[in-house]
């Protein structure tokens, strides 16, 4: 069957004079593959032995034979092929019954010219088609060849190749992190930058908020009155010591510093992965680059994470150190605040009930715990816990803006001036001969140039083959 059912070839059904051709075996075989019998042709054998009824047998054509039936005589014992066809023609010629068939459907010669009549309608209708095959694995080919790197002959070529490695590099990176066009990676998310260093910062700024630091309400004022306790002097007991706000903002600062030192880590190591794949990416076809391409990268990145970790560092320390802002929401929040102090003092020394006490803006604070406490202890705690508050979220938000801004510029920075003074300074000024090695083609690429090269010369040679062909053809029509 599978020599059968390709659509360029011809069915040959080789039937005996003898049988039932519409009970025969091979029929019904050749009629899986060919319903219609478009490529089916009959050679009817012994027609010597069995002539009676053949005419009727052939010309109805009961089993669907497309290509019609050619009845021939076997060659018998010794004789040769001329005797055969000797005796074959006179067959058809004298035989009562046999000459009525129509002679284009008899004969040995008839079945030859027919076949070679047949097979040449068959390549005529699959030419174009393999022609159309060849010309685009040939197309294939060609645009293969010529997107594998040019062969390099001298040090100024390979100089200028590497500058244009580096400066396609920097512009697919420029577009990536600094703008955010992802045309050139449409399908990889990952190469999204600046959408993902979103998600990243807003997972950031998520994880500082939800820090137990910002439980407002729990184990309400205990904190800020032991501070008050530890901070008394011989002075006045109605002024707010000022030493009693930083040491509290310095436990709160100091349970968060984690967080941004991880992030950056995070976020650099995420722009590494960026910025290698795209070096590998545009320096793929001189593997003799690629190794110190990347040791430059991975030495690049390391310094800027540990700038940015210094830069965060710092940020922490001043955080830490000095308590201002010049933001006016501040006051704001602290004035909404402590407008509820009188209330809330009030409820603690003069209710008996055990409800928590709400606070327009923290939510419900319990009270209970707090009454044994003096007047003018509640009063300094509450102002230090409300100020802390309105604090609060000020520190919080500088620590994300704060962020935002140094990777933008440090990712800006990186990209425009730091990576191409590295590759240079890594491939050119430490004169370990990476430029000359762009020289010498790796055996891969060498064997894979030569195989195109040859598959280009015969696809070529088959299409002015084929022309030859299809033109003969052409004028013989």
């Amino acid at each position: 069957m599978e020599y059968i059912r390709p659509e360029e070839s011809i069915i040959l059904n080789v039937l005996s004079a003898t049988v039932d051709f519409t009970t025969c075996e091979s029929i019904r075989m050749s009629q899986k593959v060919d319903k219609n019998g478009e490529r089916t042709l009959a050679v009817v054998t012994k027609a010597d032995r069995a002539p009676e009824g053949l005419l009727e047998k052939v010309t109805a054509d009961d089993v669907n034979i497309g290509l019609c039936y050619v009845c021939v005589r076997n060659r018998i014992g010794d004789e040769s092929y001329k005797e055969a066809r000797k005796e074959e023609a006179d067959l058809f010629e004298n035989h009562p019954l046999l000459s009525k068939i129509d002679k284009s459907m008899v004969g040995i010669p008839v079945l030859a010219q027919k076949l070679v009549q047949i097979q040449a309608t068959i390549i005529a209708r699959c030419l174009p088609e393999i022609v159309r095959k060849i010309n685009e694995k040939l197309n294939a080919s060609i645009s293969e060849l010529n997107r594998m790197p040019k062969t390099l002959s001298s040090v100024g070529e390979a100089l200028t190749t590497f500058m244009g490695i580096v400066g396609s590099a920097k512009e697919s990176l420029n577009k990536i992190i600094v703008r955010g066009e992802y045309d050139e990676y449409l399908e990889d998310k990952n190469m999204h930058c600046t959408a993902r260093l979103v998600e990243m910062l807003n997972q950031y700024s998520g994880e500082l908020h939800k820090c137990s630091e910002n439980d407002l309400t729990g184990n309400f004022l205990m904190d800020e009155i032991q501070v008050l306790e530890e901070a008394k002097g011989i002075e006045l007991p109605n002024f707010l010591p000022r030493t009693t706000f930083l040491p509290i903002l310095q436990k709160k600062v100091e349970k968060v510093s984690h967080i941004p030192v991880a992030f950056v880590e995070k976020v650099w190591t995420y722009i590494e992965g960026v910025v290698i794949s795209v070096l590998m990416h545009h320096s793929e076809n001189y593997h003799q680059l690629q190794l110190s391409t990347r040791r430059a990268s991975h030495s690049l990145i390391a310094r800027m994470k540990e700038h940015s970790r210094n830069w965060v560092t710092e940020i922490v320390q001043m955080e830490k150190l000095t308590d201002y802002t010049s933001n006016p929401e501040y006051m704001n929040d602290w004035n909404k605040l402590m407008a509820q102090q009188h209330d809330f003092t009030r409820d603690v020394l003069e209710n008996l009930d055990v409800a928590p006490f709400k606070i327009e803006g923290l939510g419900e604070v319990p009270i209970a715990g707090l009454r044994g406490y003096e007047q003018h202890v509640l009063l300094q705690a509450f102002d230090l816990k409300m100020r802390m508050t309105a604090y609060w979220k000020i520190v919080l938000r500088r620590l994300v803006d704060f962020m935002a801004l140094h990777l933008q510029f440090c990712a800006r920075n990186l990209v425009n001036k730091e990576m191409e003074e590295e590759i240079v300074q890594q491939l050119v000024g430490r004169h370990d001969g990476a430029i000359e090695r762009m020289l010498e083609e790796s055996p891969a690429v060498a064997a894979k140039r030569e195989k195109l090269n040859v598959s280009i010369k015969l696809l070529r040679e088959s299409n002015n083959v084929l022309a030859n062909i299809m033109d003969k053809i052409a004028s013989n029509v």
